[in-house]
């Protein structure tokens, strides 16, 4: 057998496996959100050398207003936030807060300019020193969303910056407002509870919470094979543990009406493309942090995560949709989420995804979908 052929029969060969209890690390590693100290040297030294895609990618961060030196954080009291984020009450401005201090985080890891660092630091204290609460229905999503990415950046800065007078207050910030709101889940669709346990995940490492790590962990890997479907799941799609799905009509429901169940496919994916890439992408996130922090997930979740890609792309490329599937028509719409899985899975472990690595290198270099991806192909294509 190739390599690549043994490495596929034993990323499939591990589902099988029994599932390892959910155990934080002894020891936290720091900055250990989505990007470890390795990935973030690597980034810099190919920047730094104008190698491509890495320099295109650092220029189109650079060049975007989250990259602004002038931008005024707009932090508020209580984020609002309705279903489409109607009323949207500072949800917008959470989020593009919350990602302009990651691009600040990365642009000084990148430069070492202080400038950077500072922005970064302005903002995540202008948030620190106001947020109380989320509200409204989206409120859940919302959090989950802003939450996932202030770690990110907080990690960065925390752990290669010199000096942070605050940093406290900024824990307080993820413990008492973010935390509570995500750490619990959700049982609306598998996107919300998939970004919510990034972001529960992404808080728990920076304050090293091992209880609250434990909890999203376990929540996580019940959720994953509850929203990517593979054939060796049996006839029906999995149920998320405490859902209470569990008859045909309840999961046809769940699945928008998809009635035909095909390996790769997503419990989103006859809603939208837009949403399951929000999932996928999450799912991604949550096993790179666990394997920076030396957990790792990819052997468990590897194998959902691949067939999701590759089923996802292949539509997103154009092929024809089947009559099948969610009735012969397709919302598309992934997004700039391929790379971290795609990194992972092809470049690291050596598997074959001819359709993801032709829509990755379609897409580079992959930017923002203004929610919580950002700057993909710069900080993952390749590491």
């Amino acid at each position: 057998m190739t390599p690549r052929i043994i490495a596929t029969a034993a990323l499939v060969a591990s589902l099988a496996l029994p599932l390892p209890a959910a155990a934080a690390p002894a020891t936290f590693t720091h900055p250990g959100v989505l990007l470890g100290r390795g990935q973030l040297d690597s980034m810099r030294t190919k920047v730094n050398a104008g190698t491509q895609p890495w320099k295109s990618a650092y220029d189109q961060m650079m060049g975007h207003s989250l990259a602004s030196l002038t931008r005024a954080a707009k932090p508020r009291a209580v984020v609002e936030c309705g279903p489409y984020s109607n009323p949207n009450n500072g949800c917008t401005d959470e989020r593009q807060d919350a990602l302009a201090a990651y691009t600040m985080a990365l642009a000084w890891y990148v430069t070492r300019d202080a400038k950077y660092a500072k922005k970064s630091i302005e903002i995540m204290d202008a948030w620190s020193a106001v947020i109380k609460d989320h509200t409204n229905s989206n409120a859940p999503l919302q959090t989950g969303w802003a939450g996932s990415v202030w770690p990110r950046a907080a990690e960065i800065i925390r752990y290669t910056y010199t000096s942070w007078p605050n940093v406290n207050r900024f824990a307080t910030m993820l413990r008492t407002v973010y935390l509570p709101k995500v750490i619990n889940g959700s049982n609306s669709n598998g996107n919300w509870e998939l970004s919510m346990m990034e972001a529960a995940v992404g808080i728990s490492v920076f304050l090293e919470d091992r209880t609250s790590y434990d909890k999203a962990i376990t929540k996580f890997r019940g959720r994953v094979p509850a929203y990517v479907y593979l054939s060796s799941d049996g006839a029906l799609p999995k149920g998320a543990p405490g859902s209470g799905l569990d008859t045909r009509d309840e999961l046809v429901k769940y699945w928008q009406g998809q009635t035909t169940f095909v390996t790769g496919l997503t419990q989103e994916t006859c809603r939208d493309f837009t949403h399951t890439g929000y999932g996928i992408s999450a799912i991604s996130h949550v096993a790179e942090t666990t394997k920076i922090q030396g957990e790792n997930l990819y052997p468990e979740v590897g194998e959902r995560l691949r067939q999701a890609l590759g089923f996802q792309s292949k539509y997103q490329l154009g092929a024809a949709v089947p009559s099948w599937l969610c009735g012969g028509s397709l919302n598309l719409g992934l997004g700039p989420i391929t790379e971290v899985g795609f990194n992972e899975l092809h470049n690291r472990q050596g598997i074959p995804m001819t359709n993801t690595q032709a829509l990755t290198e379609q897409q580079r270099p992959a930017g923002t979908n203004q929610l919580f991806v950002a700057w993909e192909t710069l900080t993952h294509a390749g590491d």
